[in-house]
Parts: C-alpha cells; structure tokens; sequence
C-alpha cells in the first residue's frame, strides 16, 4: 500500500473517475508549497509561495494529467497511447505506459528537445519519432494518427489531462485554507492554465474558498500567441516547454483570464533566465526555465507598478531544473576550478 493517498483517490469525487476506473499512482501530486524567503521581501510581498510541480515523478506538472488520461484508456482497454511532446509530456506518458503496459509512441520536433526530457522518454522504453518541425506540427501528426488507429491520445487535448491538472490548485486550496489573491503560471500549450482556473472555481462553488484568485499567465516574448492574438509559424524561446505557436487550449486560457480579472502576458528570454538564476541562488530552487516564467512574470508586474505588498501570490514551478541541465551549464556563472590535490592549494582559493 502506498504511504500517501493516490491522487485518483484523494480527490475522487472531483474527477470523472468510474467504478471501472483503475485508481493507477506513480506517486503524483502532494507537492510542495514553499513561502519565498528572499525573493518575496525584495518584491514587498511577505505572502509569495512557490508550487513545486518538479517534485512529480517524472519532475513535472505533467504527471497530474497523464495519470488520469491513462487510467482512463485503460479503462477502455487501450494497449498504445501516443503524444506530441516538446519533453515533459512525452516523459510523462512513457513512465505511466511501462507501468502499466502501454505501448508509448511519442513525436518530437527534431530539433531543441531539451536532453534531460527526451532521456527520460528513451529510458522508459517509448516508441520516439523525430519530425523536422515544430511542436505545433507534431501535435497535428498525432490528431490524424488516432484519426486511423486504435491510439489513446494523451496531450492536453484529451479531457481527462486538464481534469486530473486541475487538482494542484485543490492542494493549494487545502494548504493554505485559502485560495491566493495571484496565481502566477507559464503558458504554453494552455492547457495548465485552464486547469487551475476549472479547479480554482470547483473548489470555491462548494464553499472550501471564499473568493477566487487573479490567474496572471505568462508567455515567452518569441512564442506569444495568445497575447499577440495569432498563430506563430515559428515559435521561438529557450524555455522549450512553452515554445508553442498554437496552443491547443487557447480558449480555455482566455477564459481563465477574463473570468478571473487577471491577465496573459509575455516575458522574454532574458527576463526568464534573470528569474531562473534568482529562485536557484536565492531560494535554493531549481526548476527549468519555462517554470521561471511565472516569477519572471511577477518581477514585471511589481516593476509596472502593481501593488503586491498586502497579497498572498503563488507562482507555479512546473518542471524540475534537471530537465534542462544545458541552459544552466550555458547561462550559470559558476565556474569548476580543476587544481593538483594539494591542501594548501584548496586554502589559498578560499582565501580568494
């Protein structure tokens, strides 16, 4: 018996969760909530907490989805599921797959994959196919794959992946007794963003919140759809898990916006590393880049002028730094010194 309560389990009743649904864990879900010790003062704000989405088992919010959406085609005796993934996703389906039989065909643009994501993918023993394109041209491939074949799709188009993320505002909800004033969350395919917002609102219409937060999404300035208001062709940010053209759940992100009163916008590059390098040598966080996103975003919101002092903000981390071990080996300013083994050679460069 596992030591923790499966997430299918836990929040059963708020999932589309059967009797003939296998209650599948890889040990999901339960991740941290860590209040900011440095950032947050520096931002005036006393209240500003860090999801840790990295904590998953395959080291992102992914998981949450994709335990759902397999146990789901499971349930329809499904014996091979397949996605279009920039990494996580494909990481995600892969684990769940050989867990639990499944055949894991994963399509991946050929170039850019972060290494950390598609080794995952590898040692799980998926089926990988690299295309010479973009993500939003594999997502295409896959939606006329299971068009023919007896193929559970399992990106966030499928229902059951927005039904399962949508439980991390739930544990938001639950650890603080509250929702936040500001949720703060990368967006790339959008599919993450419609979530909290569907779960944020589930929680508040049976009374476990008393109000329901701002959701502020934030984009990459080179794969900013949603905010320039059309398709990108060629998307482009080092933040590879939202270096997306035409996300999928472009509705339900601008939906989460206008309903709550908050926000989509973007942040480039530059701002993303700033705030990635920030959370590893401030807070001692390290999540990929595309998570930095979220406090990218925030730093630019306090730095327009928004008054944050007297708010509680979560922003939400969705992958392990360790996905993407090359941009901190790039962008990181620490050098490795290599010396003789010599004692006193030690000692003069801690005297430096």
């Amino acid at each position: 018996m596992p030591i923790f309560k499966p997430l299918l389990s836990k929040y059963k009743e708020f999932l589309p969760v059967g009797k003939n649904t296998p209650l599948i864990t890889l040990g999901e879900g339960a991740t941290p909530l860590v209040q900011s010790l440095n950032i947050g003062p520096s931002l005036g704000c006393k209240n500003l907490y860090f999801k840790l989405e990295g904590c998953n088992p395959t080291g992102s919010f992914k998981d949450r989805g994709m335990v759902l959406a397999v146990a789901k085609a499971l349930e329809k005796d499904k014996k091979k599921i397949v996605c279009a993934s920039t990494g996580n996703t494909s990481a995600s389906a892969s684990a769940y797959g050989a867990r639990y039989g499944l055949e894991a065909i994963i399509i991946v643009p050929s170039v850019e994959i972060a290494l950390g994501k598609i080794v995952q993918a590898m040692a799980y023993g998926a089926k990988i196919i690299a295309i010479e394109g973009n993500f939003d041209q594999a997502l295409s491939i896959v939606r006329s794959i299971v068009e023919k074949m007896d193929i559970e799709l399992v990106n966030s188009i499928n229902p059951y992946r927005i039904e399962g993320q949508k439980t991390g505002s739930f544990e938001i909800i639950d650890e603080m007794g509250n929702n936040p004033d500001i949720l703060c969350i990368p967006v790339g395919n959008a599919g993450n963003i419609t979530a909290y917002w569907k779960g944020f609102k589930e929680y508040y219409e049976i009374g476990k919140s008393e109000s329901l937060p701002k959701l502020m999404g934030f984009q990459a300035s080179g794969s900013a759809p949603i905010v320039k208001g059309t398709k990108i062709e060629n998307p482009q940010t080092l933040a590879t898990a939202i270096r997306i053209g035409n996300p999928a759940s472009w509705q339900g992100a601008l939906k989460a916006r206008d309903e709550s009163n908050g926000l989509i916008d973007m942040v480039t590059d530059e701002e993303i590393i700033q705030s990635y390098l920030k959370l590893t040598r401030e807070e001692g966080i390290f999540c990929e880049p595309a998570s930095a996103a979220s406090l990218a975003g925030l730093i630019k919101l306090v730095n327009d002028g928004e008054d944050i002092s007297n708010k509680s903000v979560v922003c939400v981390l969705t992958g392990n730094g360790l996905k993407d071990p090359e941009t901190v080996q790039k962008k990181s300013e620490t050098k490795i010194e290599t010396i003789d083994p010599n004692v006193e050679k030690i000692f003069e460069l801690l005297d430096d």
